[in-house]
This record gives C-alpha cells, structure tokens and sequence, in this order.
C-alpha cells in the first residue's frame, strides 16, 4: 500500500511559505462566511461550519497528494443532508438534526474508506460531465432558493422548487425591506468586485461591514436577523449515536453522499492538477476524503467536501501545497479558540449573500452554454440531472441523469459515425466519399467503413447499410473494421450470414483493418472459418489485391469531372507503405504455426486427389487450390517451402512426380521474389531474412525433412 503522509510537502521549497500563508489566511477568513451557511443549509449550526473548517481541514492534508485543493463544508453534501432531513421531517437545528447529521458524515466517511480498499477511483469515469455539471448546478439552485427568504428576513426553504417558490412568495408577505436592500446591497458589491479586482476577498470586506453596520447603527432594530453568538472554544469529540435513528436512511444518505463528494472531488482536483501540471493519486484522495468526513462526523458537523470556489481562489493567491490548508485550519482554531465574538453580530443576509455569491459561481453555466454548442443530446442530459433535482430531490436527479448517460452511450453505439469511401485521384488513401467532393468510388467496388464495436444492439444497422449499398454491378464489398475492436455472439452471427448472402449474389466479401484481437474474437465465436476463406484481409490494399482490383483503379468519375480529376492525378503522393504481404501471424496470433502447417497439409491432401499432376503449372498452384488467396506473398512463400518439405507424404504413385512438384515450387518461389522486387524492393532483404529464419526454425522442427531436402537441391 503506497501511502504517502503529507505528500504536498515533501521537498517543499521555503520560498512558497510566504504565499501559502497568505493564502491560507485567506482561505480560512473565506471560510468563516461560507462554512457557516452551509452548515445552516444542512441542518445544524453556524457554528457547526466552524469547527468542520478544522480537523477534517488538517486529515485531508494529511493524505492528499494534490498541491492546490481545499476541503471543508461545502454545498453539495451540506444540500443532500438538508434534504434528507426535509424528506424525514426533521426539524433544523433540533436535537434530532443534531443526531442525524453527523452520523451521515460518518457513513459518508466509511463508505469512502470502503471505496479506497476497493479502488473504486475509477468509477469516476462512469460519471459524465454533464450528469456531474447539471447535478451540482441543480444542488446550487436549490441552495440558491432555499436561502432567499433569508434576504428577506425570513428562515430559509426547504423541499424542491415548487415548496421553495411558495415559501419564498410567503416570505414576500412579511419581507423586511431594511434586510432585503442590505443583502442585495452586499450581493452586488462582492459581485462587482469579483469582476473588477477578482483577487480581492470582498467577501471577508463585506463580513466586516457587516458586523460595523450591527454595532454601530443597530441594524437589528431594523428587523435584520442576527446569528447567534458563539461561546469561543475549540470543538468536543461527539461519540456516533445509533440510539433513536433509523440506520437504513443514515446509511443510504451516507452512500450518496460519499459518492458525489468522490465524484466531485477528484474530477475537481484532476482539473486543478492537469491546468497546473502535477500528478494526483486518485485512490489516497479518497483516502484523504474519508479521513476529513470521519474527522467531520466526530465534532459533530455536516459531511466536508472540496471547495472548487475555495480551490480557484487559492489558485488565484498562488498556493502551492498543502501547506495552505494547515494554515487554513490553524487560523480557524485560533479564532474558535478566542475570536468569535463577532459571530453574533453577522447579519444573516449579509451572510446569506455571501454564501449565494459563492453559488453562482458553482452553477455551470458555461458548460451549458458550450454543451448546447457542440452537443444537444449532452446539454439535454445537463439539463435533465439539473432540472431532475430541482424538481424531484437530489436523488432522483442524479438517477436520471446517470440513466440519460446510459441511454446516451447506448444511442451513440447503435447508431454510430459510418461512411462510404472512395479514393482522390493522385492519392493512396481511403475518403468519405460525402465530405470529399473530389472522391470517388472504385468501379465494383463498395468500402465501407464502421467506426464503433459491433454488437446486437447495432449490427442491423450495419447489415442494412452493406444490403442497401449494393449495386447490379458490386463485385466486391469490404469493411473497413478500423475502428471496431469487440463482437459479441449476435455480431458474429449476423458477420456470417452477411458473408454466406454476398457469396451467393457473387460479391466477394472481406473485413480489413482490424486489430489481431479481433480475429481471436471471430475464432472463439466460432467464425473462424472466415478467416480460412480469405474473407479477412489485413488492410484494403491486401483485400483489393486478392479481389484481383488492380492500380491503377477505375473510379466511378463523371464525365464532367474527368479532366478535373486528371489535373489533380499529376500532384502524386507517394503510396503509403502497407503490409500486406504477411497476414498469417496477424490472423492467427498464437495459432500461426499450426495453421500453416494445416494448411500445408490440406495442399498435400488436394495433390493426393489430382489425377493431372504433371500438368500442373505454377500459376495452377494458385489456382487450384481453395483459400490459397487468403496467403499474402511472404506467407505464400512460406507455406511452399513447407510443402517442400512434406513432398514424401504424398503417395507412391506420386512420387515420380516430385521433381515436377519440387520444380513448380521453386519456380513460384522465384516469381514472389520477382513481384516483391518489382513491387516492394525495399522489402526483398525482408524476404530474404524470413527464408533464413525459416529455414532454422524448420531445421529445429524438422531436421530429417530438411535434410531430405537439401539433398534435393544439391541434385538440382
């Protein structure tokens, strides 16, 4: 178990300490606002906001390996536990609240434990963007509603948004105009500044003006509401109550919980750590998590979370470790130590525009705006987790916004990116033959290319887009497979039929491009036999090559476009380099062996039954012969050195025709090596190299054949 303590400040640079601490300080006077109303949001205390603002501060330092991330009571748990508690109507800051709170904390902390022994780290990449973005800005609109009336000089809402917009239009009837014109006043001075001096912790101004305004002209007496004053003190240890609460909803609360602060967490913090260049353990962080919301749990606070708010204004400060978040908790319980005085003068809507600052800064709408941009199906997804929690509770905005992910994966399979290619003329690649203007079909030939993993749920679509591109003229369709890397038993099936039905309509069919992986896959499905009839080829080159489609090819071109197309003919590019002369150890990976050797095998066999064989020429060899055309030309000439060496299993009364046999051999040897230096010169010294490779290994394999053999060639 790799487990580094204080990873952040190993060979910590000094030079930083100055910065960290300011930000620090920074920090934690940000936190002072921000924690305080979450914690209110979440059913418990102001003062509650504090204390989480130590410890669980101090443990998540303790494990993190990110350099910038800040952890404390934040708005997505705080969100979910004061839901939970409106759904099981208990009351705020009641003694019940009291029990329930931290407990939820704790499971949230243990589920966590339980997610880092079980790596579960990488469950993250199952969240979508956009589920994750409506999830949290939903939570945020929620927060956002429920603490309006609080502007107003009322308690804050609870429930979903059609509860919140009746509480705030009550909250209308009894508004206290002092209080409602002091938090908008303080909303748009911390939003100003932001946008002017983005640096500036306005907010922290804003606290102090705030407790100014108090004692020096008695804002309460104008119906502004005040916190509650705090008896200074550090935290007491809170012992977990199983007493008089209903376990199945504190462990199921805890569970989300502890999956959004995962969730959110580490895609925050491998945002933060990919913009500023460091490496993150994924699996200590939710270490580090589990340890802050088990500190949390045992003061008696909410469930603790990263601030991303927190985190980009320590960015903005220059915090470089950890070091920022120990001077955070530090200053924290120096002033719970002997400074919270001033609590009891904070006007509540001066903090409730705080917290509602840092909200909107939260709700992504930039990433809906891009989403609505560039794809509509993800914004919808967006939308639908936001809206989902808006309307019906955080649980069920998450479970429609995983689901929409589903049925958005789903939907991108089945119906994947495909396309028709053709080739330019001068140039050696394949084009989509809609998006090139300048391309065009090869006379007879269809290559279709199909960008996604063949399976049941899509394979129709496949099917039917090779049926409803065939012509009265197609002579050969090939699948471009490039991009499909898995096939299930439906695929394979179908993969069959579709080669069975071209056989018989007299179209050679091939699949080209694929990954060697994918012909263990044919094998185990029990299409194998595919493989052996030459209907998989290793590149389109090597498929129109056994197609007998020959360069320079016939593109299907209007008359119109002829001369055009000969112009751009004259700027040639060089042919890009393909292997399709060894195709047997790419079709057959660990196999190659055996099936050379059956296929040799099988050439004896069909010599055994010809009643001609002194009348067979060397072309006759690849005539004659089923599946010959599935060897590529080293291959080729591998399987008849190997034929060479079984020539004594044929029968006796072949045997006077060996020589015969023999001579036609190495007369088709000679031609390979003719067409190689022709077509392929730069590979005749790879020719040569597998002959001499071969030749040892058959040497090892077979020493008394290669014997017998060389004697041959001695006596030709």
């Amino acid at each position: 178990m790799n487990l580094q303590l204080f990873a952040t400040l190993k060979n910590y640079n000094f030079k930083n300490l100055p910065r960290d601490i300011f930000s620090g300080i920074i920090i934690a006077a940000v936190s002072i606002p921000i924690s305080m109303g979450y914690a209110q949001i979440s059913g418990i205390p102001a003062i509650y906001g504090l204390y989480g603002s130590v410890f669980p501060i101090l443990f998540f330092a303790l494990f993190s390996t990110s350099k910038q991330f800040i952890f404390g009571v934040d708005a997505a748990p705080a969100a979910i536990v004061g839901s939970a508690l409106s759904t099981l109507g208990i009351a705020v800051e009641s003694p019940d609240a009291m029990k329930y709170v931290p407990m939820i904390a704790l499971f949230a902390g243990l589920w966590l434990l339980l997610f880092y022994f079980l790596h579960a780290d990488r469950i993250v990449d199952f969240i979508s963007t956009p589920v994750m973005g409506g999830f949290i800005s939903g939570i945020s609109l929620t927060i956002i509603f429920m603490q309006i009336p609080k502007l107003m000089g009322s308690s804050a809402g609870s429930g979903e948004i059609l509860e919140l917009l009746i509480h705030i239009f009550h909250a209308v009837r009894t508004i206290s105009w002092f209080s409602l014109g002091m938090g908008i006043g303080a909303l748009l001075l911390i939003r100003i500044f932001k946008k002017i001096f983005p640096k500036f912790p306005m907010a922290i101004v804003i606290m102090i003006l705030g407790v100014l305004a108090t004692r020096l002209f008695h804002v309460d007496e104008h119906g502004v509401v005040l916190l509650q004053a705090v008896e200074p003190g550090l935290p007491s240890l809170v012992l977990p109550q199983f007493g008089g609460i209903q376990l199945t909803h504190v462990v199921g609360r805890g569970l989300m919980v502890a999956v959004v602060i995962m969730a959110e967490t580490l895609l925050a913090e491998n945002n933060f750590a990919f913009k500023n260049g460091y490496k993150l353990n994924d699996r200590q962080e939710i270490l580090a998590c589990a340890a802050g919301n088990i500190a949390a749990s045992a003061v008696g606070c909410c469930p603790v979370n990263g601030s991303i708010s927190r985190t980009s204004m320590n960015e903005q400060y220059g915090g470089t470790s950890q070091a920022v978040s120990l001077t955070a908790g530090l200053v924290m319980a120096v002033l719970l130590a002997g400074f919270t005085g001033f609590i009891g003068y904070l006007p509540v809507p001066v903090l409730t525009a705080i917290v509602i600052s840092a909200l909107m800064d939260v709700v992504e709408t930039h990433l809906a705006v891009r989403l609505f941009k560039v794809s509509r199906n993800e914004f919808y997804i967006f939308m639908a987790a936001c809206l989902g929690v808006l309307f019906l509770g955080t649980i069920y905005g998450v479970i429609i916004g995983i689901l929409l992910s589903f049925v958005s994966v789903i939907l991108k399979a089945t119906n994947p990116p495909r396309s028709f290619r053709g080739m330019i003329p001068g140039k050696e690649a394949y084009y989509d033959l809609q998006r090139n203007r300048h391309a065009y079909p090869i006379r007879h030939v269809v290559i279709y290319r199909f960008s996604e993993n063949l399976f049941f749920a899509n394979v129709k679509i496949f099917q039917e887009d090779l049926e409803n591109s065939i012509k009265e003229d197609t002579k050969v369709m090939i699948v471009d497979a490039s991009s499909i890397n898995s096939i299930d038993i439906t695929a394979a099936d179908r993969l069959e039929a579709i080669a069975s039905s071209m056989k018989k309509k007299g179209i050679q069919f091939y699949i080209t491009e694929h990954s060697s992986n994918l012909n263990e896959q044919m094998r185990s499905l029990g299409i194998g036999h595919l493989i052996k009839e030459g209907c998989v080829r290793r590149t389109i080159l090597a498929a129109l090559n056994d197609a007998d489609v020959q360069k320079p090819y016939d593109l299907e071109i209007p008359e119109a476009e002829k001369k055009l197309a000969q112009i751009r003919s004259q700027s040639h590019l060089p042919a890009e380099e393909e292997n399709t002369l060894e195709e047997f150890a790419w079709a057959f990976g660990s196999n190659t062996v055996r099936e050379l050797e059956e296929a040799t095998h099988q050439i004896i066999q069909h010599l055994h039954q010809m009643p001609d064989v002194e009348k067979l020429s060397d072309e006759g060899l690849r005539e004659h012969f089923e599946n010959w055309h599935a060897f590529g030309a080293l291959d080729e000439d591998e399987i008849l050195h190997r034929i060479e060496l079984h020539i004594d299993e044929l029968p006796e009364e072949l045997h006077k025709e060996h020589g015969h046999i023999l001579e036609l051999i190495e007369k088709r040897r000679s031609r390979i090596r003719e067409k190689i230096l022709e077509e392929h010169p730069e590979l005749a010294s790879k020719l040569e190299q597998n002959r001499k490779r071969l030749e040892e290994r058959l040497e090892q394999q077979n020493p008394e054949a290669m014997k017998k053999w060389r004697d041959w060639k001695k006596k030709d």
